[in-house]
């Protein structure tokens, strides 16, 4: 049996995302194994900080959950 991830704060993965979010830490805070694949192809393409934005955007907007599916609390 894996052990579930703690459940996160909206506010708190929006912070993360924003000052830390090229690094892709966030993913991994909520629980996502292969958070590290969008770190790789961000440095490969040159486009570090896109992923970061369109992450921030979809925390804020609430269409990013934690890797089991659970809402971020608020």
């Amino acid at each position: 049996m894996s052990e579930q991830t703690e459940l996160q704060s909206k506010m708190k993965m929006a912070l993360f995302c924003w000052l830390l979010g090229w690094t892709g830490i966030h993913r991994k805070m909520m629980g996502y194994d292969n958070w590290w694949y969008m770190l790789l192809a961000s440095f490969l393409c040159g486009i570090g900080g896109f992923w970061a934005i369109y992450d921030l955007i979809m925390i804020l907007t609430g269409k990013m959950t934690m890797a089991d599916g659970r809402e971020l609390e608020k």
